[in-house]
């Protein structure tokens, strides 16, 4: 059985998690939280709405800024993290959350356009 990080994962925002349930996902946001625990932290998408983000271990790092999260929805609409990568902003180019969110829009609007859910052949 293939890995999470070996299948296609659509790209969605908190608006989307719901219809995501049980399935693996990217989620891209700007880190707005983390607990003290530092196994969970609240992503804020293009829209200004939040996500919870739970950890399998405590962080290791200082998380801030954009980070891209590769997890499966919870039944709780939480991303249960796989893994993350942090989104670097030096050299003053920002990453435009917003035009993102419109992005991800356009991809599920046509998705006869942009076929990312195709099965993974092995």
């Amino acid at each position: 059985m293939a890995g999470i990080l070996d299948v296609p994962k659509p790209r969605i925002n908190c608006a989307m998690l719901s219809q995501f349930i049980n399935r693996a996902v990217c989620f891209v946001g700007r880190v707005e939280k983390v607990h003290p625990t530092g196994k969970m932290f609240t992503l804020m998408d293009g829209e200004g709405n939040t996500a919870t983000v739970e950890l399998n271990e405590p962080l290791e790092e200082e998380l801030s800024g954009i980070v891209e999260v590769i997890g499966m929805v919870s039944n709780k609409g939480e991303v249960m993290a796989s893994t993350y990568n942090m989104l670097r902003e030096d050299k003053g180019v920002l990453f435009d959350l917003e035009l993102y969110n419109e992005a991800l829009k356009v991809i599920h609007d046509f998705p006869q356009h942009y076929p990312f859910q195709v099965a993974a052949s092995g």
